[in-house]
């Protein structure tokens, strides 16, 4: 495990896993609210938006560890039209602070709901420009084979969406249990209590299924991307080859055995018992372990991708 980029390697997880669980949680609710109305549906998706913050600013707080001066950011900042680094740390704070409006206008029903839809979109269209740069940063280094290559944008495009699904069916599947448990005996034999529950769990079900088929798709690239990728470096011959010696050994395996058992079998383990007879602590345990199984998996891609950087000459 790399621990000497371990600040990067949290921020860029943390950040894209942000921007990916934002843009598919708006997905699942512009989906969802045809079907369901939209006051059911912001009852079980706003407090997975929430949670979205403080992710995000553990990333952001992790990959100022990696300044010897904090301050330095605001030098970064000045160089907005010629510097990919630039346009990260503006686009990571606009998403952060747009992200914060967005959840404070949910949360007090600011405007209308028109309104804090066009600020949802133009956050998550931020956020997508945030990985973007994140990903040009790398790719544009000419002089490391192993990033500067198609592979570093869509594998980071990847994550973003991949963690961002299991995320958000985790922080469902949470969301419900939770107000499962905490539901009174009278509640529970109240007639509009009862009614309320019905498409509460239909739009669980519904939901992971769908986020489930997601997961399963953006597996099926991952696996295509990785060897595509390694192949093609070791094609290229030279420091190239040497770059994808990286990904081999144990830790590789372990990337390959948590990636497949979190986003595949458990993916697949959700697709059958997503439905409204599941106990909630079920669906709850299935995707909390997919998630976590995934995040390690992205936390040790992420690892040997900063172990792949072999400059071409001094």
């Amino acid at each position: 495990m790399n621990t000497e980029e371990l600040p990067m390697i949290i921020f860029t997880v943390l950040a894209q896993m942000s921007v990916g669980a934002f843009v598919v949680l708006g997905v699942v609710q512009v989906v969802a609210a045809r079907r369901f109305g939209a006051a059911a549906v912001d009852k079980v998706t706003d407090p997975a938006l929430y949670a979205i913050g403080p992710a995000l600013v553990a990333g952001l707080a992790a990959s100022m560890l990696h300044m010897n001066d904090v301050t330095n950011t605001l030098n970064v900042v000045r160089h907005l039209g010629t510097s990919w680094l630039s346009a990260e740390i503006v686009c990571g704070i606009a998403f952060a602070g747009l992200g914060f409006v967005f959840a404070a206008a949910q949360w007090f029903k600011w405007a209308t709901p028109t309104w804090r839809r066009v600020l949802a979109a133009v956050t998550a269209l931020v956020g997508i420009a945030l990985v973007a740069s994140m990903s040009m940063i790398y790719y544009t280094l000419v002089t490391v084979p192993a990033w500067h290559t198609w592979a570093t944008p869509v594998q980071f495009f990847t994550t973003t969406f991949l963690l961002g699904t299991l995320a958000v069916g985790a922080a469902l599947t949470g969301t419900v249990m939770w107000r499962t448990r905490h539901r009174t005996t009278a509640d529970a034999h109240d007639a509009a209590s009862a009614g309320a529950t019905v498409p509460t769990t239909d739009l669980l079900a519904s939901c992971l299924r769908g986020l489930g088929i997601a997961a399963v798709v953006l597996l099926g690239v991952e696996f295509l991307i990785i060897p595509l990728s390694i192949t093609t470096l070791t094609a290229t011959g030279g420091v190239a080859a040497e770059s994808a010696t990286v990904f081999t050994g144990a830790w590789f395996i372990a990337r390959l055995t948590l990636v497949f058992a979190g986003a595949g079998l458990l993916a697949a383990f959700v697709l059958r018992y997503a439905t409204t007879r599941t106990n909630p602590r079920t669906l709850a345990i299935l995707t909390a372990t997919a998630f976590v199984l995934v995040l390690a998996s992205e936390l040790i891609g992420r690892s040997l991708f900063y172990d792949s950087m072999t400059r071409i000459g001094m």
